[in-house]
């Protein structure tokens, strides 16, 4: 979806937040020690004063854990296979105070970044990223987006788990040129953007699985986010969008193609006390904006007051080969809409085995089953759309309740995050229930 809107309030907040500076953004504040040994516990603040203090002090191998308390301060991680731990998840916050862009910036690999809260940044909560100038972030024009001529400098292998990031002003996890890594058990709300950002990377080698998102602008976005890209088991319920997979001129690796939505639960997207999405974007589901070859399977899609899920073309780009299987839709606006106001249409898109009542065209169903061939054009329809409500700036958006901590904390040494990813068995991914993630969740389904 276009953020261009949006990200000209935030650029300005992030250039005042770098005349303001970072505390130890660089990880280069002084003080502390580090233990003796070869792969050590670096505790905060006992061996080390600030948590950039302590990471800065950390070799490869070495685990950082850190005291409840709050720590005003941008934590930059350069050195790879280090883990970053917080003792207990609501009680460790890394909080930018509206003036840091970012919460965690992890700009090396093999690095894990758990159990934690991060909040009140003008860009990202937690941002992992190969790119040296989005790293460094340089807010610009594209909120720090690295949009050069140059390739893609990808960031190989990283983990974020059971980390809370709320009211950030772009987004709560951002993986940016980044690959082979997990998002996993995390809670994002107020994210300005989306709560979860997957963006410019080819093959992706990327799960995001078993998180919460809501009361976001989007709740997951994936743009130019191609090849092995499993997004499961998800509760992405209570935002302005639920989740979107788009292609984007803005980024490299044009166009997006070949991700994997299955198992998540994706409802009640028309929640008027969140921050508003830059073109408008409300009471949708799923949108697929000019990306192609994806899968969405066995998806509990409900209640979401525009449409379930919609195919348009973003600009000069189609949504082609799209596959949508045995997703149950129920008491949403429209089911499925395919909507191509301009001359850019999809081909291949198909259905089989849905549950739905409402598509536009009427007859969607019957004229596009899977599999189709490549060629076929994809027909078009429209529909009622209601009205947006206005929103609410991203740092009025509701706190979150309490979360599930990492097991045994204290207790685990460094977490050793695997070179590539295992990824799911799309078969073995059932229907998700309508409870799903529910007992840690503000709004329900």
């Amino acid at each position: 979806m276009p953020r261009s809107a949006l990200r000209v309030g935030v650029a300005v907040l992030g250039a005042l937040a770098l005349v303001a500076g970072c505390s130890g953004g660089d990880g280069g504040s002084s003080g502390g020690r580090r233990p003796a040994g070869g792969q050590v516990t670096i505790r905060v603040p006992a061996d080390a004063p600030t948590i950039s203090a302590a990471v800065s002090l950390a070799r490869p191998g070495d685990l950082v854990l850190v005291a409840p308390g709050v720590y005003h301060e941008s934590v930059r991680i350069t050195t790879a296979r280090i883990t970053l731990r917080g003792v207990a998840r609501e009680k460790v916050v890394i909080d930018g105070q509206l003036r840091q862009p970012n919460g965690v910036v992890v700009a090396a690999p093999g690095v894990a970044v758990e159990n934690l809260t991060v909040q009140r940044n003008t860009q990202n909560g937690v941002l992992v990223t190969g790119s040296a100038k989005v790293a460094a972030g340089l807010p610009g024009r594209s909120g720090g987006y690295d949009t050069g001529d140059e390739p893609a400098t990808f960031l190989k292998s990283f983990l974020v788990s059971y980390v809370t990031a709320t009211r950030n002003g772009l987004y709560g996890i951002y993986a940016f040129s980044a690959q082979n890594g997990v998002i996993e058990h995390t809670y994002t709300s107020g994210g300005a953007d989306s709560g979860i950002y997957v963006g410019q990377c080819k093959p992706c080698h990327i799960v995001v699985r078993d998180n919460i998102a809501e009361l976001n602008a989007v709740g997951y976005e994936g743009t130019n986010a191609s090849d092995d890209m499993y997004v499961v088991g998800n509760r992405f319920v209570g935002n302005r969008v639920g989740l979107t997979t788009n292609s984007d001129h803005q980024e490299k690796l044009l166009p997006q193609r070949g991700a994997v939505v299955a198992g998540n639960l994706i409802a009640a997207n028309q929640q008027q006390a969140t921050p508003e999405q830059a073109d408008g974007g409300w009471g949708i589901g799923i949108g697929i904006d000019g990306g192609s070859d994806n899968r969405f399977i066995r998806n509990r899609i409900t209640d979401n007051a525009n449409a379930g899920l919609e195919i348009t073309a973003r600009a000069d780009i189609p949504p082609d080969g799209n596959q949508i299987v045995d997703n149950l839709f129920a008491a949403n606006g429209l089911d499925v809409g395919w909507t191509f106001p301009g001359a850019t249409r999809g081909k291949g898109n198909c259905l089989r085995g849905n549950k739905l009542s409402t598509t536009a065209p009427a007859e969607l169903a019957a004229t596009a089953p899977c599999p189709a061939a490549a060629n076929s054009p994809t027909p078009s329809g429209t529909w009622a759309v209601p009205k947006a409500p206005g929103g609410i700036p991203f740092t009025d958006v509701a706190a979150p309740g309490p979360q599930p901590q990492f097991p045994k904390a204290t207790a685990t040494g460094a977490t050793t995050v695997p070179a590539v990813p295992a990824l799911p068995d799309t078969a073995s991914i059932p229907l998700p229930t309508k409870s799903l993630l529910a007992g840690h969740a503000r709004v329900q389904s």
